[in-house]
């Protein structure tokens, strides 16, 4: 090892110590937890805080029967005149066949002419999706439709 000076072997060596230890480490491969219908339910708990949701006033507008989860249209429309004591505060979207089970919070403010949301989600699976809206009086109306997905998403093989 001529030509090399004790500095110079010592910084490779670490370098080839330190090389061999990250390859050295095991890789893991995390896959997603589906959420249950049980799960679903626990985070609309949080929501409800006890209350029963009624069905009607919301209208979830999702398609019945989705080519593929990677992009499912959904609207949801609560009637509501959107006055001062009869107003939407927050629309809340669940989904029990998904990784996590909350699709989404939104909260619509006091100057909100109208209460409709319209997004594009992901459904890793054929499921129930659930919307709840949160009136200004606390309470709390429903509406819930089950998608057929013919081409999975969310899911890593």
């Amino acid at each position: 090892m001529r030509g090399l000076d004790q500095q110079s072997l010592l910084g490779r060596r670490a370098l080839l110590a330190g090389a061999a230890a990250g390859l050295a480490w095991p890789v893991l491969r995390v896959r997603p937890v589906a959420a249950t219908p049980a799960s679903a339910k626990a985070a609309m708990d949080e929501i409800l805080k006890g209350r029963e949701p009624t069905p009607g006033r919301v209208k979830l507008d999702i398609p019945v029967l989705a080519d593929n989860g990677n992009s499912v249209p959904m609207s949801v429309r609560v009637a509501s005149p959107m006055t001062a004591s009869d107003r939407v505060r927050s629309i809340h979207v669940f989904a029990d066949g998904n990784p996590l089970p909350v699709v989404g919070h939104f909260h619509l403010g006091p100057r909100a002419a109208k209460a409709e949301i319209a997004t594009r989600i992901r459904l890793a699976t054929t499921q129930t999706v659930v919307a709840l809206a949160v009136m200004a009086d606390r309470s709390v109306w429903s509406d819930a439709l089950r998608v057929e997905i013919v081409l999975s998403a969310c899911l890593d093989d």
